[in-house]
């Protein structure tokens, strides 16, 4: 009996994944739950495990290449008998597409190069003619290494892009290179990434609102808990879970922003799945809090330290990139005053949180203006205009200042 592993769905939006590394061959036993191969989409670089025991009998696409949702990756023989096993395939090839690759005719060959789809999409970026690329891979196509190897020998400067894409460019976006540029072609997840980012600015109206909030309240908070909770966790207790918490209790009240554009409708959610995003070695995946208005604030720390090791060590699972509702960004220290982040598709809104550094402001004591330091960030919301008007928007983000600032936590 054979079990075919297909490609599963990897996070909302994500139609397609890239072959980046295979862990088995042709001919491993392999135990339920061992992964077998490493595969990279814009949401996260994930490890498909195996379903079942058995032996390896084929791999059904190659490092390189890119395999839609549902398509089939690897056969294992899970029966008592070990099956005859095929080979892998080549270089940058799946079987089937050698098959077909052998069937097409000579003159279409000589018309256009024959290549690998991350070979296309590597040569397109670097404005490269394929046909100087000398093929390596099976039945003479050109491989992502191919044109990679090319790049780095050769430092060829590109041919111009074909007439009807050069006319549909204006100008001032053409770039030739020059002697010393340095051409880096796009990995997978950063030209997932950057398309997902595209059609996200597309289809979306985005607006922007930025409050700035008095952390002095949270600061107290946080410092008489945090030895206690570091002890009982073992991990350090971060401003983030304190605007997680805020962020969860004001979309209670502005359901507006817990929504999706849905056609011409606007779908309110009833649950609060919150997106956190995590810069990784290899980019930006956004895991996902599940039912985050039921966590107190500990649990929401927990829950986001647990998502964020996890991915970081390529960890999580398909499932906890999916669903969120909202998407909270903290890109950390280091001079980041506020910046508006772009909407993670299909949310409505996403919340970016800025530096926490002193600063001097006018606060009332004993009933005259003074000024005093007090520990400030700005907070940053984008929103979707077509599902979400200034007001709501603007009231939703005054909310979580006022929560921040009440400082009524309970760890």
């Amino acid at each position: 009996m054979a079990t075919v592993v297909r490609l599963p769905e990897l996070g909302e939006s994500v139609v397609e994944g890239t072959v980046s590394r295979w862990l088995v061959k042709p001919g491993d036993r392999v135990e339920r739950d061992q992964p077998l191969v490493e595969v990279t989409t814009d949401k996260v670089d994930a490890e498909i495990p195996a379903p079942a025991a058995g032996i390896v009998e084929a791999l059904l696409a190659a490092e390189g290449e890119v395999v839609a949702v549902g398509a089939p990756l690897v056969r294992i023989a899970t029966g008592a008998e070990q099956p005859e096993v095929a080979g892998p395939p080549r270089a940058e090839a799946a079987a089937p597409a050698a098959r077909e690759d052998a069937a097409a005719g000579a003159g279409e060959a000589a018309e256009a190069p024959r290549a690998t789809p991350l070979a296309r999409r590597v040569a397109e970026q670097a404005r490269l003619d394929l046909r100087a690329v000398e093929p390596t891979g099976s039945g003479g196509k050109v491989t992502k290494r191919d044109v990679e190897a090319h790049l780095r020998s050769e430092r060829t400067v590109a041919a111009p892009p074909p007439r009807a894409e050069a006319e549909r460019r204006p100008a001032y976006l053409q770039y030739t290179l020059q002697e010393g540029d340095r051409v880096i072609p796009m990995t997978p997840l950063r030209r997932l990434v950057a398309e997902h980012m595209v059609v996200s600015k597309r289809v979306s109206p985005h607006v922007g609102t930025v409050t700035e909030v008095d952390f002095a309240g949270v600061v107290r908070v946080r410092d008489a808990h945090k030895r206690a909770f570091q002890e009982a966790n073992g991990f350090a207790l971060s401003y983030l879970p304190f605007v997680v918490h805020a962020t969860v209790r004001a979309l209670r009240e502005f359901p507006r922003l817990n929504a999706s554009v849905l056609e011409d409708a606007i779908v309110e959610k009833r649950d609060i799945h919150l997106g956190i995003a995590v810069e990784t070695e290899k980019g930006l995946v956004v895991p996902v809090v599940r039912h985050a208005d039921r966590l107190s604030l500990a649990g929401l720390a927990q829950a986001v330290e647990d998502l964020a090791s996890r991915a970081r060590s390529k960890k999580l699972s398909p499932d906890e990139l999916k669903g969120g509702t909202f998407t909270v960004s903290n890109p950390g220290r280091h001079g980041n005053l506020y910046g508006f982040a772009i909407i993670n598709q299909p949310q409505v809104g996403i919340l970016r949180m800025g530096e926490l550094v002193k600063r001097p402001v006018v606060r009332s004591v004993d009933g005259e203006d003074a000024i005093v330091i007090r520990p400030i960030m700005h907070l940053a919301l984008s929103y979707d205009h077509r599902a979400v008007d200034g007001a709501p928007a603007n009231g939703f983000l005054h909310r979580i200042r006022e929560l921040l600032e009440e400082a009524e936590f309970d760890l």
